[in-house]
This record gives C-alpha cells, sequence and structure tokens, in this order.
C-alpha cells in the first residue's frame, strides 16, 4: 500500500517534526514516540522565540493562547498559531505555525502540520494531520475499535496489521473533512481529498477523491 506512506501523503517541509518522520515508511508507526520526540525537540527551541510557562511546554511567543485554554505536557505551539477559549490539549502534541486550535477541541498525542484548522468541537487523537488540512465543525477522530482490538489498515482487499491499539486518522496534506464526520480508527485520508459532511469514514481513501454521502468515493476532475 504505497499510497499510505509518510512520503505519499506529507509534505515535510511543513513540519518541525520533519526529521523525527522521516524514521519511518507509514504514520501511524511514529505515534509511539511523539511524547519523547516534543521533549526532546523543546529543549533545542531558542528561548528568544519561546516560552516556557510550565514544565515540557513550549509557546512560541507569537502565538495567541486565550486564558481559558489548558496546555498539557509535554506541546509545542508553533508561530501564529492560535489556541481558543476551552481547547484542553491533554499532551503529546506538536502544533505547527499558523494553525487554529478552537473553542473546546481537544489534542491528544498528535501531530499538526503548518496551517492546520482544528476550528470548532473536534476531537483529535492519536492522528497525524497534514499541511493545510481542515477539520469541519464537529468532526472527530475515533481512536479506539468498540472491541478494543488492534487496528487494521484496509485498503479493498490489502490489510496492514498494525499492532497498535490506538490509531486515529492520518490525514494527507490539503484534506479537508466536513461538519460532523466521524473518521473511524485507522482511517487514512490522501492529500487533496474531501469528505461530505455527516460521512463515518473507514479505511483509505485515495489522494485528490471526494467521499460522498454512503461512502462512495469518485476520483475529482
Amino acid at each position: 500500500m504505497n499510497n499510505v506512506t509518510i512520503n505519499e501523503l506529507y509534505d515535510l517541509e511543513h513540519t518541525m517534526a520533519a526529521d523525527y518522520l522521516k524514521g519511518f515508511t507509514y504514520p501511524w508507526e511514529a505515534l509511539k514516540g511523539i511524547s519523547d520526540m516534543i521533549i526532546a525537540l523543546g529543549k533545542t527551541l531558542s528561548p528568544d522565540e519561546y516560552d516556557n510557562p510550565s514544565e515540557n511546554v513550549w509557546v512560541h511567543k507569537t502565538a495567541k493562547v486565550f486564558p481559558s485554554a489548558y496546555l498539557g505536557a509535554p506541546c509545542i505551539i508553533g508561530a501564529e498559531t492560535e489556541v481558543r477559549h476551552c481547547a484542553f490539549i491533554r499532551g503529546s502534541a506538536l502544533v505547527g505555525k499558523g494553525c487554529v486550535v478552537g473553542n473546546s477541541v481537544e489534542l491528544k498525542n498528535v501531530i499538526l502540520f503548518d496551517n492546520v484548522q482544528t476550528p470548532h468541537y473536534n476531537y483529535v487523537g492519536d492522528s497525524i494531520l497534514g499541511y493545510k488540512s481542515h477539520m469541519g465543525a464537529g468532526s472527530i477522530t475515533s481512536n479506539v475499535k468498540s472491541d478494543k482490538t488492534n487496528v487494521v489498515i484496509k485498503s479493498g482487499d490489502e490489510k496492514i496489521e498494525t499492532g497498535i491499539k490506538k490509531i486515529g486518522a492520518m490525514l494527507g496534506d490539503f484534506v479537508e473533512v466536513g461538519c460532523n464526520s466521524v473518521l473511524n480508527p485507522g482511517t487514512v485520508i490522501g492529500r487533496e481529498s474531501n469528505i461530505y459532511p455527516t460521512s463515518c469514514v473507514r479505511g483509505v481513501v485515495p489522494s485528490r477523491s471526494i467521499w460522498k454521502t454512503g461512502g462512495v468515493v469518485v476520483a475529482k476532475a
């Protein structure tokens, strides 16, 4: 399944995690080490550019964090990013530059590339969101199967056994997720694809595709 590799999904020029991600073939392989990566990276950041309001929390001086937002360690908030009221960053979150983490959004064990938007009531857990990807209002990543077994990445008849219990969604660059959609565990959405609102998505969505009502997938013109 070459269409689900890091190289196919992401332009690594748009994340501080580039060197870390280069060590893996598939993005979900990187989930386990996000916390340690953030701590190591944070310690290299210049105090002239980043505040360190609490242990293992780094916030760029141009970022805007609203008073009611919670920043759990470890996390890095990039330049010109906005973390709005009641956002709940549980920890292990690398948020790139120019991002929006909106009202009541919850992040946990994630990498958000630059210019990612999660603006309204989103849950993003155990996931990697590519450059300029966007989660519509109320859309979430479901990261644990109902039977609690390990997540399997599926594309037609092809399967990849991950050996991992918690995997959310891997969104390629420029992905648009419609409002109130649920991305089931192990969902992979290729670059420049769109998901219709209120969709229940599972498996691999090819790049430059549209996931329509009822799970019908068509190629973009």
